[in-house]
């Protein structure tokens, strides 16, 4: 439910303005982020893996799906909050039919084998990226219609928990139990957020715990990455599933307190696999030591933080929806930088998720900004309800 002002006060929008700090704190993390996966992705053409590609063939790439990306979210920007209340469902369904087709031989693109992607030309697209967003604002959409009704748990909330069941199995045939654990909880947050009791939230978190588990013990190599994770320094494992965990500890170590330098990382240099990718953190860190990597994580605890304050806004500016969105939007950021940082220092099993606004994957990019720009909507919106404007 968007709340609407009538007002015979226009406001121009130069008067209204934006959160500033947000918008700042974000580009210093797509700017870092470009930096370090360039340095990241400078000496991969000296393996035989990517001898076809020049030094700043990565970095020209992300380049451009930064340029791509920083349209999109101007584009995004544009759009009132209430278009994208009632674009929600029809997104939800427009993402479920792009994670089907990326599951069809010849649309979906296999790498490492795992088919997340559709390629577009020279660039590909992981339709799970976009989930993300779409199923953040159908949950929220959801949860506002189910405020104004009052029903019985299992018609309120079981058919959203079908949903992202429905996401999930279609995620696990990629395979893509990362990008599921992340869409999962965006789904529990906005539901805790909006009302939900506290207990039914805990039985539907024990219920995933379950499934997780579950996924786990049925799959052997996913065993194997748990086991390797628990011991990653051993003789078995050290060379095999430890692999990326013992080189990304050992770069960390190596910057100790103030780093080696902005490209004097040694584990970039073929030791590191995914280093411009999954293990930026870990070329941060050996770059930049610890004042870098607290430098990192004190930029997502704040960019986290102020999504928060911006939802908690406009919810008390009865614009549940959008404070439910700007809300989903914190988890997400808050809770993928997490886990990616936590199998970066090795205190969480290795999982395929980037580092957000940072790391290389124009897809990824590309979504984040979108939902940034939705965010800084949502305040723009709530500066111009609080000065008698129109919303």
């Amino acid at each position: 439910m968007s709340a609407r002002i009538a007002s015979s006060v226009s406001v121009p929008a130069r008067v209204v303005g934006f959160d500033q700090a947000l918008l700042w704190v974000t580009v210093a993390l797509l700017a870092w982020g470009l930096v370090m996966v360039y340095s990241a992705s400078i000496a991969m053409p000296e393996n035989p893996r990517f001898a076809k590609y020049t030094h700043t063939y990565f970095l020209v790439r992300h380049v451009a799906w930064l340029l791509v990306s920083f349209v999109a979210a101007l584009l995004a920007f544009q759009v009132p909050v209430a278009r994208w209340e009632k674009a929600a469902p029809w997104l939800f369904i427009a993402s479920l039919v792009l994670l089907v087709a990326v599951l069809i031989p010849h649309v979906g693109k296999v790498v490492y084998g795992a088919r997340r992607w559709i390629a577009l030309g020279p660039f590909g697209f992981q339709p799970s990226e976009l989930v993300k967003f779409s199923v953040l604002l159908y949950a929220a959409d959801y949860m506002v219609r189910k405020m104004e009704v009052k029903e019985s748990f299992l018609r309120a909330v079981a058919p959203m928990g079908v949903a992202v069941a429905l996401v999930g199995v279609l995620l696990l045939a990629e395979p893509d139990m990362g990008a599921f654990m992340v869409i999962a909880v965006i789904a529990m947050g906005i539901l805790f957020l909006g009302g939900v009791n506290v207990r039914v939230v805990f039985l539907l978190v024990a219920v995933l715990l379950v499934a997780f588990g579950l996924m786990i013990a049925l799959s052997e190599w996913r065993r194997e990455r748990i086991f390797s994770y628990l011991d990653p320094w051993s003789e078995k494992n050290a060379l095999a599933k430890g692999y990326q965990l013992t080189h990304s500890l050992i770069a960390i170590g190596r910057g100790e307190i103030f780093g080696v330098g902005l490209g004097g990382s040694v584990e970039k240099l073929h030791w590191l696999p995914e280093a411009h990718t999954d293990f930026l953190l870990a070329v941060i860190g050996e770059e930049f030591g610890l004042i870098g990597v607290i430098c990192v994580i004190g930029l997502f605890l704040w960019l986290t933080r102020r999504l928060m304050q911006i939802g908690r806004q406009s919810i008390a500016l009865e614009r549940v929806f959008a404070g439910l969105v700007a809300q989903g939007v914190g988890i997400w950021m808050g809770f993928q930088a997490f886990i990616n940082m936590g199998v970066n220092l090795g205190a969480l099993p290795t999982k395929g998720l980037t580092l957000p606004l940072m790391s290389y994957g124009g897809s990824a990019i590309l979504v984040n900004l979108v939902a940034v720009a939705v965010v800084l909507r949502i305040d723009f919106e709530n500066r111009l309800m609080m000065r008698g404007g129109r919303v």
